[in-house]
């Protein structure tokens, strides 16, 4: 029974698979989106993340460790300046899965991996749409809603728009 192993071993050695998720993370932090199968996003997902959280404190120590990690120097000056600065006010969940369908030649699920602040399509920009409160009840009926309170504002918009331009 496999209770409590819930790494995916990718059917390769230790080191063969460490420096496999170091060469895979690499490629995402340089290119910010890649494209490989579904077992290896999730793996590479579980091996970057604690790397990107750790690059939001620049010390001295902390460039060490992820260097230990990555072993690319440059890898490490682009995370650092550039990908740690944009997920500076994220609480985590710095990478996307996107599943792209099966390969042709063995039917392996593939997907794009991709750092979640650097697709403009994905970006919520602008904001938010406000959702209001849904009424259960039915609408009234047009006479009903015709108030004399209701009247008296549609009266009063137009004359209010009269003094605005007696004013100027």
């Amino acid at each position: 029974m496999r209770h409590n192993k819930k790494i995916n071993h990718l059917g390769r050695t230790n080191t063969h698979r460490n420096a496999m998720l170091s060469n895979m993370a690499c490629s995402l932090i340089l290119h910010k989106r890649i494209f490989t199968t579904v077992a290896k996003a999730k793996a590479l997902r579980k091996f970057v993340e604690p790397l990107i959280t750790k690059s939001k404190e620049d010390t001295t120590h902390s460039r060490r460790v992820v260097f230990s990690n990555l072993q690319n120097k440059f890898v490490v000056t682009e995370l650092f300046k550039e990908v740690s600065q944009k997920v500076a006010e994220r609480p985590g969940g710095y990478t996307r899965i996107i599943k792209t369908g099966n390969r042709l030649g063995d039917n392996a699920a593939m997907c794009f991996i991709e750092l979640v602040d650097y697709n403009e399509n994905m970006k919520k920009e602008g904001p938010t749409k406000k959702v209001g409160r849904t009424r259960r009840s039915r609408k009234k009926s047009t006479t009903q809603a015709e108030t004399p309170a209701a009247e008296a504002t549609a009266t009063e918009a137009p004359v209010a728009a009269a003094e605005e331009k007696a004013a100027e």
